[in-house]
């Protein structure tokens, strides 16, 4: 075999090496982990809160999978406050939901639920988010109240966020019923690099939703039988064309609409810093779009 010939062949090996490696790493997605120091932080700040009324509790933290991490049982609590508050932090990091939701939705008659396997619907479980990723749960037991149950364990989320710098939330924190989302710069940034959604829990609880819109060129017409869209423009220059008709109109989900275009209408020249409201019903579509485009798109139902 020829110097030359081996070469090639030796420079061939590395290249199919280096593209399985690319390939694989492709089909592996990253993703942050809830840590002992972490647990022990939430732990720490929940007992505080506990303590500063005079109560009991039991505080157990859980990975995304909803495995044990750490747990902690303050004096005079009662001691099948263990189980309950694991079940609670199981439920609220399986189900990427505070466990609040749950009791509510029994409560108001779908009773089902409570036959799902390793399932504790009672408020006090709070999932554990970083970067608008879910990284774990904790669960709260034994304090005065339902309502102390998780305001308790709020408050150990509360201390993880700012052990990290505020980057802790995502539809945890809570002030009274309403939920707070909160995503950290580096996960907006993500999120409008590949165009995705930043809230939507995909179950009706909510009426609106949150989207981080990117475009490169002109999209589909489109029309929403439910949905209003309010759009503010990032970054970038395109043309909308609103009202008018659709053309070749399909109907690709419920109450949603496709086409290739829309006829009539008109046109609205965006740019940063501009606000578009397009009502349900109405046709609209990208006709023009002048390279990297980033908009905001909240969701109202």
């Amino acid at each position: 075999m020829s110097t030359f010939i081996a070469r090639a062949l030796a420079v061939t090996g590395v290249l199919l090496v280096a593209a399985g490696t690319q390939a694989s790493a492709q089909q592996v997605a990253s993703k942050r982990s809830l840590n002992l120091d972490g647990a022990r932080r939430i732990i720490a700040a929940a007992k505080q809160e506990a303590r500063s009324h005079n109560e009991g509790g039991v505080i157990a933290v859980v990975d995304d999978g909803g495995n044990l991490i750490a747990l902690e049982r303050l004096d005079e609590t009662f001691a099948a406050g263990a189980k309950i508050s694991i079940g609670k932090a199981r439920t609220a990091a399986l189900f990427k939901r505070p466990t609040r939701a749950f009791e509510d939705i029994i409560k108001n008659g779908r009773t089902a639920m409570v036959a799902l396997e390793d399932f504790t619907p009672l408020q006090g479980g709070v999932p554990v988010t970083i970067g608008g990723q879910v990284v774990g749960a904790v669960g709260v037991s034994g304090a005065a109240s339902a309502q102390r149950d998780e305001e308790v364990a709020l408050a150990g989320v509360r201390a993880l966020a700012d052990a990290a710098g505020g980057t802790a939330g995502g539809d945890v924190l809570q002030a009274g019923q309403v939920a707070v989302g909160y995503w950290a710069p580096e996960a907006v940034r993500a999120a409008f690099a590949k165009g995705a959604v930043l809230l939507d829990d995909g179950n009706g609880s909510r009426n609106y939703m949150v989207h981080a819109s990117h475009r490169d060129g002109p999209g589909m017409a489109e029309v929403h039988g439910l949905d209003t869209d309010i759009i503010y423009v990032l970054n970038g220059t395109a043309t909308i064309v609103t009202g008018g008709t659709v053309t070749a109109p399909k109907t690709t989900a419920p109450n949603e609409i496709r086409g290739s275009g829309v006829e009539g209408g008109r046109e609205h020249r965006l740019a940063r810093g501009a606000v578009l409201v397009v009502p349900s019903g109405v046709p609209h579509w990208f006709r023009q779009v002048d390279g990297a485009f980033d908009y905001f798109v909240v969701k109202v139902r």
